[in-house]
């Protein structure tokens, strides 16, 4: 029974010691494809800039894809890159969307995160340097992997929205 619990207390015990982390002034920051972070603000929503571009978190089990079952790619939000596929998405219990592989590990930098005390691997788009979320060593075969995602770090565009 402790150990339910636990499962279901911990996404929120995270995402509330994410937020409440004081953040690094990026403002005059170059990205990886020459914007700054003042473009980054413009263009991007609030929750998305602070997610994107300040590695925050959205609260476990309210994402947009986080129950999302239609078949498509899932995209970064910020420029467009194939992240994942519906294919490889599966439901974690951990209250974000989650996915066992990626379309192409070229799109994805890992970068190892001891923020608060844990030790795990930070995902963020290799284009343009965005976060995503984490990817964790507790997934499903064939991988084994759990890319864990922010769906605000996220666009999904539909199978029959696809043209050839």
């Amino acid at each position: 029974m402790m150990k339910k619990i636990q499962l279901i207390f911990l996404p929120v015990i995270v995402f509330f010691a994410i937020n409440l982390h004081g953040q690094t002034d990026t403002t005059d920051m170059k990205t990886q494809d020459d914007k700054t972070e003042e473009d980054w603000k413009n263009e991007l929503t609030p929750e998305q800039y602070k997610v994107l571009r300040q590695c925050g978190t959205e609260p476990p089990f309210t994402g947009k894809y986080y129950k999302n079952k239609e078949k498509g790619t899932y995209h970064c939000a910020a420029c467009g890159a194939l992240l994942f596929t519906s294919d490889t998405k599966y439901d974690s219990g951990s209250g974000w969307p989650s996915f066992y592989d990626v379309v192409d590990k070229k799109n994805i930098e890992e970068i190892m995160d001891t923020s608060y005390g844990m030790r795990r691997i930070e995902i963020k788009c290799a284009h343009c340097g965005s976060h995503l979320g984490h990817v964790f060593p507790d997934g499903p075969k064939p991988t084994g992997l759990r890319y864990c995602v922010n769906s605000v770090s996220l666009d999904f565009v539909r199978s029959d929205t696809v043209k050839d």
